[in-house]
C-alpha cells in the first residue's frame, strides 16, 4: 500500500494528503506535456507550425493545396503563375512542388537565427536567408520550388509565366519579376543585397 511506502504515515487518513499531493503533481506534469509549445528566450515557439507557413523538412505541397497557409497566403498573381506553370510542367512529365511559400515574420526570423548559428555570422547567413523586413516570402511574393528537376524546368520556362529565379545561389527561389513571356532579369548573386 501507499501508506506503507511513505515514511511517517501513521494511518490511512494521514496518507491521503500525501497521496493527493502525488496525484496532483502527476496531473500538473501530464498537463504540461500536452500544453502549448514552450518558447525560447527569443519568444519563438520551439518549432514553427503550418500557421507560420512552415512545411516540414523533406515535405512539399501541391500548388493547389490552398488549405495550407504557405500556399493560401501567397500573392494571388504569384499563385496563379505557379499553378499555371505546374500544369504545363506536369504535361511535360515534371512534377512541380512547393517547398516553401508564404512565411510569418517570426518564422523568417527563426530561419535567419538558425542560419547565423550554423554559418557563424549574420553576414554569411544573409547570403542564404533574408531578414523578415526584406524577405519576399513574408509578403507572399516568393516561392521555393522542388524537386531539382522542377526548379530546373522553371528556370528554363518560368519567364513564360513571369516567374524568375531571384538568386543565383538558390535555384529553387522564384518571384514574379517580369510579365508573362518577358525576359527575366539577371539573378542577384545571393539574398544579402
Amino acid at each position: 500500500m501507499f501508506c506503507e511506502r511513505v515514511r511517517g504515515c501513521g494511518d490511512r487518513r494521514s496518507a491521503r494528503p500525501a497521496l493527493a499531493a502525488v496525484v496532483g503533481a502527476l496531473v500538473v506534469a501530464l498537463s504540461a506535456c500536452s500544453a502549448e509549445p514552450a518558447t525560447s528566450l527569443g519568444g519563438h515557439a520551439k518549432g514553427p507550425t503550418s500557421d507560420d507557413g512552415s512545411i516540414p523538412t523533406g515535405s512539399s505541397l501541391s500548388p493547389d493545396d490552398s488549405g495550407h497557409p504557405a500556399i493560401a497566403r501567397l500573392d494571388p498573381a504569384l499563385l496563379a503563375a505557379v499553378r499555371e506553370a505546374a500544369r504545363d510542367a506536369r504535361a511535360a512529365g515534371v512534377e512541380l512542388r512547393v517547398t516553401s511559400g508564404w512565411r510569418s515574420k517570426a518564422y523568417q526570423q527563426r530561419l535567419l537565427d538558425e542560419a547565423v548559428a550554423r554559418y557563424g555570422s549574420l553576414a554569411e547567413a544573409r547570403r542564404l536567408v533574408s531578414t523578415p523586413e526584406k524577405s519576399a516570402h513574408v509578403t507572399g511574393k516568393a516561392v521555393d520550388i522542388g524537386p531539382t528537376d522542377a526548379a530546373d524546368w522553371v528556370i528554363r520556362n518560368g519567364s513564360d509565366y513571369g516567374l524568375c529565379q531571384t538568386y543565383a545561389n538558390e535555384m529553387w527561389h522564384f518571384e514574379l519579376s517580369t510579365t508573362p513571356g518577358g525576359q527575366c532579369p539577371r539573378p542577384h548573386d545571393d539574398a544579402s543585397g
